[in-house]
């Protein structure tokens, strides 16, 4: 299987202008051919092929007076850029077609010069060379190396985040590890207050990285809008924004990382439910604190380090009344307020943590197989289905029934 290591670098200031030079040649030639592939489409006719692209944007564009500082840089991250692109419409004419799983792909976009940036070099175009990294035409690299390589990189993407930080990512092969089996199983209850609540009883808060900065993200934004566009000042406070946002980022995903890697090395089988993650940040109550808690991330690593290490990791029905059920006897008690915490069974009078119980009643269920909308399927909730199914705020009453055991 594929891996990703992802080294910071720090070039030096004459290394910096040249990357700064190639993340703008790669763009051009990713804009001009998207641009040229859309105005083919609007005229009625098909996408150039790979080849043709390469042609026209690359050997023939270096001749033209203003694209002559194409030959600036390496021939291969361009050639790579045009390769992403011929990837990127076969995603989106498979996804169209009904032969690609998963969401909907989107046609490829425009790149932005204030977005992050990024170069892909080919094992061709790249060395390494002791503690060092050779990139071609750009020079040897400064790299901190947090951990070694497990093997020889196929490929090196020079990437350049919002915060003005640099970093290289290498695509390794490596093999499947395995953790020791063992017989521990645990059912994960996701929420906002806490952000999982386990099978075992145990409660784990999130850092909450942006509801414990939002004042100074808002200062950060407000004196940003006061700078006049293209100004020094300007990209300063950009950059200052740029780097709280990392700030944010980098705490949310070491913690998920951390949560992810204990729950695989502790446990053979690990059950999450099945959450309608893009219907509930709609809820304009709870999409920030949803946002902020990243639980569809923390669902990509545990399937990830599930299958890198030979765990097993299920999701259950979405519409599983795990709330609502009694995780002792079975009893279907209704719909519950997201202000009760606690209540009790009206069959066999056991008082009940509500998220403790949802948690078994995760792990009970987990044999239970993933439906098709939790894969992204056809079916989609409406914003006012998923505030009331699953982020309702407003107080539901129900008739309850002694003799209902459904």
């Amino acid at each position: 299987m594929r891996a990703r290591y992802r080294y910071r670098i720090h070039p030096t200031p004459g290394q910096q202008i040249s990357l700064s030079r190639l993340f703008g040649c790669v763009r051009v030639v990713w804009n001009d051919a998207l641009g040229f592939c859309v105005a083919r489409y609007r005229s009625g006719n098909k996408k150039p092929s790979n080849s043709q692209l390469q042609k026209k944007f690359i050997t023939q564009a270096k001749k033209e007076s203003n694209r002559q500082w194409l030959s600036e840089v390496s021939n291969i991250p361009l050639q790579q850029s045009l390769r992403d692109l011929n990837t990127a419409y076969q995603n989106f004419f498979k996804s169209g077609k009904g032969e690609r799983k998963g969401k909907p792909v989107r046609p490829p976009r425009f790149k932005r010069k204030s977005a992050r940036q990024s170069a892909r070099f080919a094992r061709h175009g790249f060395s390494i060379k002791r503690d060092k990294v050779y990139l071609a035409k750009i020079g040897l690299l400064k790299v901190v190396w947090s951990r070694p390589l497990p093997a020889q990189p196929s490929s090196v993407t020079v990437i350049k985040d919002a915060a003005g930080r640099y970093f290289l990512s290498f695509v390794v092969e490596i093999a499947p590890e395995s953790f020791t089996p063992n017989q521990h199983s645990v059912g994960i209850d996701l929420g906002i207050s806490t952000f999982a609540t386990l099978s075992t009883g145990e409660k784990i808060d999130a850092p909450k990285p942006l509801k414990k900065r939002i004042k100074r993200l808002r200062r950060v934004d407000k004196n940003l809008s006061r700078k006049q566009r293209g100004s020094k000042r300007y990209e300063k406070a950009k950059k200052r924004r740029g780097k709280l946002y990392a700030k944010i980022k980098d705490i949310r995903s070491d913690f998920l990382h951390k949560l992810s890697t204990r729950m695989i090395r502790e446990n053979q089988t690990i059950v999450l439910e099945d959450l309608n993650v893009v219907g509930m940040v709609k809820n304009r109550r709870l999409s920030r604190a949803i946002s902020d808690l990243g639980w569809r991330q923390f669902r990509t690593f545990l399937e990830a380090k599930s299958d890198k290490y030979g765990r097993e990791f299920r999701v259950i029905n979405r519409w599983e009344p795990t709330s609502q059920r009694c995780s002792c006897c079975g009893f279907k008690g209704g719909k519950l307020d997201l202000s009760i915490r606690k209540w009790t069974c009206l069959n066999c009078g056991a008082t009940h943590d509500r998220d403790v119980n949802a948690a078994v009643n995760i792990l009970v269920a987990g044999g239970h197989s993933e439906t098709l909308n939790g894969r992204r399927g056809e079916r989609k909730t409406s914003v006012k289905g998923a505030a009331t199914v699953e982020a309702s705020t407003h107080l539901e009453f129900k008739q309850l029934s002694l003799f209902d055991t459904a």
